[in-house]
């Protein structure tokens, strides 16, 4: 899985940790979500995106 997490955040100009405390998750939490290493549960990939003012599917890009 691919993220354009991080493109995102620095548009808003977010750190990891300011992410992670608005959707209530650890800082690693989104590392590992912008590394692609983790894959979230629907409900932190909604509050992901509409902490960054996206759609699911602008953020995550799941490999077939």
């Amino acid at each position: 899985m691919k993220t354009r997490i991080r493109e995102y955040r620095a548009k808003y100009n977010l750190t990891q940790e300011k992410l992670a405390e608005l959707v209530g998750v650890r800082r690693e939490t989104i590392l590992f979500l912008e590394q692609g290493k983790y894959n979230p549960s629907l409900r932190l990939a909604h509050n992901v995106a509409k902490a960054l003012h996206a759609a699911i599917d602008e953020l995550f890009i799941f490999d077939d």
